[in-house]
């Protein structure tokens, strides 16, 4: 039985993946990398903003600082969340569904923390949330569980009753090693793993319209 559902943020409720795709490229280019591998982004989009931007300056030379590149990066994106990003399909839909159960549900994302709150407030999301957890609160992202289980906690309900919604593998491998039920969402931008997505999740989705058949 779900009793509650932690919900990732980029490609999961809001369609924005392909935004940090061009921003990586976009800043190295900014800071002189003439052809940034088209691979970074799949590099990178494992680890916190944190250890993102040390890979930066590390594997490039950068002469920048660390909070630099957090920085910039930040304000790279920061318009794409204020004003363009839109949700994905049936976001309303689906939490009218939720709310009409009485199950509570919030957001645990690895982007920043005023983005998300920016663009959850532009659609009309972020007061009908429990929670917003970001790695500003839980540093180590997603590679470990613990985001996850402090969502559980505000929730009140345990990993086993909580349905973890993800568009990315190894969030959704993290999840479900932790314990709790895990749907796969579908987002282009993870298709290259979508095999072993389908394999490692309890449910598969092509939009949160299908998830109300589990609930």
């Amino acid at each position: 039985m779900i009793n509650g559902v932690i919900f990732d943020l980029d490609g999961t409720l809001i369609d924005s993946m392909q935004v940090w795709y061009d921003v990586d490229r976009i800043f190295l280019m900014e800071n002189g990398v003439k052809n940034p591998p088209r691979s970074i982004s799949e590099r990178v989009k494992k680890m916190t903003i944190y250890d993102a931007s040390s890979l930066f300056i590390s594997e490039f030379n950068l002469s920048c600082t660390q909070d630099y590149v957090i920085e910039r990066i930040r304000e790279l994106v920061r318009i794409e969340y204020e004003e363009n990003i839109q949700m994905k399909p049936y976001v309303m839909e689906f939490l009218d569904f939720l709310d009409r159960r009485g199950i509570p549900y919030g957001v645990a994302t690895a982007t920043y923390k005023s983005l998300a709150e920016a663009v959850l407030r532009r659609c009309g999301i972020y007061k009908r949330l429990k929670f917003l957890l970001s790695s500003a609160d839980y540093p180590n992202g997603k590679q470990f569980p613990d985001i996850f289980l402090g969502a559980a906690e505000i929730l009140e309900t345990p990993p086993e009753c909580t349905l973890v919604a993800e568009d990315s593998l190894h969030c959704i491998e993290t999840a479900k090693n932790a314990g709790f039920i895990t749907a796969a969402i579908y987002d282009k931008a993870s298709e290259a793993d979508i095999c072993e997505i389908r394999k490692k999740s309890d449910y598969y989705f092509e939009n949160l319209k299908e998830m109300e058949s589990i609930i």
